[in-house]
This record gives structure tokens, C-alpha cells and sequence, in this order.
């Protein structure tokens, strides 16, 4: 439907309802999987680009920051689901998201410190080993 088509559809439906005013209806939440799709690719930026993030903690790398974003969202989506249930109203809808937004937040930066934890801790298995010098002594 192209812009122009608006109005008609517009008046289409209000004549359709016997032109009463319909109720308007706002649920914040649960996001449409379009949300939670921009939500990942977002991670996904956050964690692969160049961000501060990064620099503190590491770039992950593209192949291991997709899934990695995947599951931190959905872990995120699932602890606000819990708490929020079925928003019955648009305050606990905002309630939920807040609270959805905050999970997303505080798993992604506990998933890039324990990955540089874990890089900090494993020695590097790339550094060539040491030389030793050999003294003559004769």
C-alpha cells in the first residue's frame, strides 16, 4: 500500500466500523521478533566492531559474536518474560522492557569480561618458546 493509499484505506475502515472512533490498542510488550532481531545485529556491532568495549575487553570474533549475541538476548528476553509475565498494562509493558533492556546490558558485558578473563588466564600457545643462550665455559 502506497502513501497515497492511506486516506482511502482510512476512511474504508471507519466506514466499515460505522465511523465510532476504535479503541487504540499499545502493547510495549513482549517486542516483535523484528525488535529482537535489531537487538542482536546491534549486539552483534557491539561486540565484533570497533567499540569501547572492544578496547577494554577484546574484539570477538564475527563467527563466535552471532551466537553469542543470539544467546544473550534470549536469555535476556527469557529473565524479563519470567518477571513480566503478560503485561497487563502499558507501565508494566515499560516495567518488563526496562528490565529486559537491563538484562540485555549487564549478559553482554559478564560475557566480554569472562572471555578476556578466560584469554588472560590460557597461556599463549602461538609464542615461540624461550631460547636459551648457551655459554661456553672452557
Amino acid at each position: 500500500m502506497g502513501p497515497d493509499e492511506l486516506p482511502e484505506a482510512a476512511a474504508a475502515a471507519g466506514a466499515a466500523a460505522g465511523d465510532e472512533a476504535a479503541p487504540f490498542s499499545f502493547s510495549i510488550w513482549p517486542p516483535t521478533q523484528r525488535t529482537r532481531d535489531a537487538v542482536v545485529r546491534r549486539l552483534v556491532d557491539t561486540l565484533a566492531g570497533d567499540t569501547l568495549l572492544c578496547k577494554r575487553y577484546g574484539a570477538v570474533p564475527a563467527a563466535d559474536a552471532e551466537p553469542a549475541a543470539r544467546a544473550i538476548e534470549a536469555e535476556a528476553f527469557d529473565a524479563a518474560a519470567v518477571a513480566g509475565g503478560a503485561a497487563a498494562s502499558v507501565e508494566e509493558g515499560i516495567e518488563a522492557l526496562q528490565l529486559y533492556s537491563k538484562e540485555v546490558s549487564r549478559r553482554l558485558l559478564d560475557f566480554v569480561k569472562s572471555r578476556s578473563a578466560a584469554a588472560k588466564a590460557e597461556p599463549p600457545s602461538e609464542a615461540p618458546p624461550a631460547v636459551k643462550e648457551e655459554t661456553s665455559e672452557a
